[in-house]
């Protein structure tokens, strides 16, 4: 069997991780590559909201720059923002100021960006042609105050030097436009304007008169360094202004490019600046990352998916063991418990369907051997009914025995007709022997109800204090036959039990103070709160009990000298009643002698005062 099993179990998980590593390495394969760039897409488009939001409440450049090195950390982008004419409003601008002569002589002080017309190591060179006092000849489209240039020619000194911008003019190089650049070059030497295209397409001749040059230790070099994320800039730039392609107008929109055989994501998000005017988050994303790491994933996983392999099968081994021992300690435990040997007991530490059987199986083990023990005290419960039973007999035939002799002698008197003067008297006697043999039976059948075992004590909750002074307004009557003064002192406190019963208790305490109290005494009734508990105790004056009989007056039939006379009345079977009573309610009860007199208490779990 061991054997079987092991071998069911081993072959279970060793096929189970075998898929499941199986099923890794195709999902890695088929699907990790597309989830990586999904999940990063997702996350660069909430950065470059979050971008834009700061951008628009930021504080101009310096933003820009902080932003977009916080982005290039986090997420490996590279992001700027594109004023409206889609050059770089970087924190470091590049570009120059010049003063543009018109025909009438006029000058106008102009902003030419050079960010996508002179490279940035050209520029930082110790022999850059531009400086302020160049002339310049210079061709492009003009927005306001800010020119963006197609070509730039100086005029005098290097050689007559020029740069242009290469995806601009190609793009600006259409029949019309090119017509309209030839009319405007003829004109270019006497500075006119012509102001015939939208945007509107100027020459001019200017003089530079400052220039500014980005710094080497700049924020925005890490910009500057990108050649690459600098052409796509010229090249939106030149779409914006020629309104060619798709020119993005709500929403973040993005775009797949592949340079040499990388891929790239392009973002460009319309926004405004803190001014309000018209903005371009524009930014670019490699995703080489991605395609090196699903590379090295897949190589990686040779390793990994081997080493697995020899993991699984020795866990599987380990697993197939472990989970064999405690079956076979069940079916061990279980042949005991076939053979009625309920001392075996099952290990179970564990929570699992293994450990949760072996506490099922103890479980069971032990209710079968509570059910054994119940058996065993039925019996013995059974037994001590039937001792009961004849200690009632035993009891009642004792004590029936005095009254039934007196009932005999009566009716023999009256039969035969002596001293038939006092018949009332014999009548008068005869019913109180009846009377007293009622009481009798009754409290014997209290009694043997009590000490069965099965009476079912119904408890509730009650206040003491009321309780008390309903069994003294029982007791007015022999109090005032025996002329006796009742003193009470009750707190106003609630506890659990039986009334009921606990009025069966009050009235055989008093009962027995009036009776063993000398006429015109005095019997006190008290119930005080003790933290938890009640404590109820009834005092009289009289004769004290022998010390060493205080425990037997708890007996059935118990009477001490004192009251051995059975014109006394009672029973003797109230204090036992009582015992029992107490005892149902987990009470402390006990009977002590005080200097003048005897005093009976017993307790009472307190209830709070709701």
């Amino acid at each position: 069997m061991r054997s079987r099993l092991v071998l069911k179990l081993f072959l279970l998980t060793a096929a189970l991780c075998t898929i499941i590593l199986a099923a890794v390495y195709a999902l890695q394969t088929l699907f990790f590559k597309d989830f990586y760039i999904s999940r990063k897409v997702n996350d660069l488009k909430q950065a470059l909201g979050a971008y834009a939001s700061d951008y628009a409440s930021g504080d101009g450049s310096e933003t820009i720059g902080q932003l977009e090195q916080e982005l290039y950390t986090r997420h490996n982008a590279w992001a700027t923002v594109l004023d409206a004419n889609g050059s770089i409003a970087a924190a470091d601008r590049f570009g120059i100021y010049v003063k543009a002569y018109t025909n009438d002589g006029e000058t106008s002080n102009l902003w030419v960006p050079l960010t996508n017309l002179v490279a940035p190591e050209e520029a930082a060179s110790s022999d850059f042609a531009l400086q302020a006092g160049s002339s310049l000849l210079i061709e492009g489209f003009r927005r306001d105050d800010v020119l963006i240039p197609i070509q730039l020619q100086m005029i005098n000194g290097a050689g007559g030097q020029t740069w242009t911008n290469d995806v601009l003019s190609g793009r600006a190089n259409d029949a019309d436009l090119k017509r309209k650049r030839d009319e405007d070059s003829q004109q270019a030497e006497s500075g006119a304007v012509n102001v015939q295209t939208d945007p509107p397409y100027v020459t001019f001749k200017a003089v530079v008169t400052v220039v500014h040059l980005p710094s080497s230790t700049g924020p925005d070099q890490l910009l500057y360094a990108n050649e690459l994320f600098l052409s796509r800039i010229n090249e939106f730039q030149a779409n914006l202004l020629l309104g060619e392609g798709e020119t993005p107008a709500q929403g973040l929109q993005t775009t797949d490019l592949e340079q040499s055989g990388i891929r790239y994501k392009l973002f460009v998000l319309p926004m405004t600046d803190s001014s309000g005017h018209a903005a371009y988050l524009f930014a670019m994303s490699s995703l080489q990352p991605v395609d090196e790491a699903a590379r090295m994933l897949r190589d990686y996983y040779g390793y990994v998916i081997g080493f697995a392999v020899l993991l699984v099968l020795l866990a599987s081994s380990y697993y197939a063991r472990t989970i064999a021992r405690p079956l076979l300690r069940i079916n061990q435990t279980t042949k005991r418990l076939a053979s009625l040997d309920f001392t075996a007991e099952l290990p179970a530490s564990s929570a699992d369907e293994i450990g949760e059987l072996s506490r099922n199986i103890n479980s069971l083990s032990g209710s079968l051997q509570r059910h054994i023990r119940q058996l065993e005290q039925d019996i013995e419960m059974e037994k001590r009914l039937e001792n009961t039973r004849k200690e009632f007999i035993a009891g009642v035939s004792h004590e029936l025995k005095t009254p039934l002799s007196v009932l005999k002698s009566c009716i023999s008197i009256l039969r035969d007709g002596v001293a038939s003067h006092k018949r009332d008297h014999y009548f008068q006697a005869m019913d109180q022997e009846v009377e007293r043999m009622d009481l009798l039976v009754v409290d014997m059948l209290d009694l043997a109800k009590l000490e069965s075992g099965t009476y079912a004590l119904k408890k509730e909750t009650f206040r003491v204090d009321r309780l008390v002074m309903a069994v003294c307004d029982s007791l007015a009557l022999p109090l005032k036959q025996k002329q006796l003064q009742l003193l009470t002192r009750l707190a106003p406190v609630t506890a659990e039990g039986n009334p009921h019963r606990i009025e069966q208790v009050l009235a055989n305490f008093l009962t027995n103070a009036i009776r063993h109290s000398p006429e015109g005494g005095t019997i006190a009734v008290m119930a005080e709160e003790q933290e938890d508990r009640v404590l109820v105790c009834v005092k009289n004056k009289g004769d004290p009990i022998p010390p060493d009989q205080l425990d037997k007056v708890w007996d059935r039939f118990y009477r001490g000298e004192a009251s051995r006379r059975r014109d006394q009345g009672g029973t003797g079977l109230g204090l036992a009643i009582a015992r029992n009573i107490l005892e149902l309610h987990g009470s402390s009860y006990g009977a002590a002698n005080t200097k003048d007199g005897v005093i009976f208490h017993f307790d009472l779990r307190r209830v709070p005062s709701s």
